[in-house]
């Protein structure tokens, strides 16, 4: 593995996003495949983190994701590290990681994104709420308990991105009724207005995606808030 880090730089550092991509690709199903590579694996990793090419530390995060899509712990001081990295783009790759792995291992990763959600950075907590969305359009009982620790955040920017993430969830199928239970028992009300509110835009807006249509999504939210103040009573149905 030494004798080609070289050669495996190259292609981290490609120019080409799909270059880069089968190169992220190739090294978690090495990992996979092969355990007495993953030592090595894990080693090149390390290296690539702290490479001045901005693609490299990227390319290693998105490495890491496809490992801790089964294997969280070993991999995991590299989205700690990633969230502080100085450009958005391996930033961006933990999110993108947290995503594709909290769909299908979300015990570890939810946890530890839980351990972000009251950083002093708000950029971390906004990319955080954000990067828990995926798991959430199937199981939003997974992570809603998490965005609730979010609803009294002071940062505009923060309680923006949770309000949008609760409207990604809830066009799902089987989603808006639960989140609906949950948001129920939310303290700030100003804000959960604002998420039922871009629930019902989403379900026009996404209309040609969403498993129910926006009229549906209202009766069921006035159902659950009969005294609500509707904001919508101009939007198309």
């Amino acid at each position: 593995m030494s004798g080609n880090l070289l050669k495996v730089r190259l292609h981290y550092a490609d120019d080409d996003t799909y270059i880069r991509k089968s190169a992220y690709l190739v090294t978690g199903r090495l990992y996979s495949e092969d355990i007495a590579l993953r030592p090595a694996v894990l080693s090149m990793l390390f290296k690539f983190m702290s490479d001045p090419d901005f693609k490299v530390r990227q390319t290693a995060i998105n490495a890491a994701g496809e490992i801790g899509k089964w294997d969280f712990e070993n991999v995991r001081s590299y989205f700690d590290e990633g969230l502080k990295d100085p450009h958005h783009s391996p930033r961006n790759a933990v999110i993108g990681s947290v995503k594709k792995m909290g769909e299908v291992n979300p015990v570890p990763v939810l946890a530890w994104a839980r351990e972000y959600l009251h950083h002093e950075n708000k950029e971390i907590r906004r990319e955080i709420c954000h990067g828990i969305e995926l798991r959430g359009r199937k199981h939003p009982e997974d992570i809603l308990p998490l965005l609730a620790e979010l609803q009294h955040d002071r940062t505009a920017r923060v309680r923006n991105t949770l309000v949008h993430v609760i409207g990604q969830i809830a066009y799902k199928k089987g989603c808006l009724i639960k989140v609906l239970e949950l948001l129920a028992s939310w303290e700030n009300r100003p804000l959960v207005d604002a998420a039922l509110e871009e629930i019902i835009d989403v379900h026009h807006r996404y209309r040609n995606f969403a498993a129910l249509t926006q009229a549906e999504a209202i009766d069921l939210i006035d159902a659950r808030y009969p005294g609500r103040q509707r904001k919508s009573e101009g939007m198309a149905h």
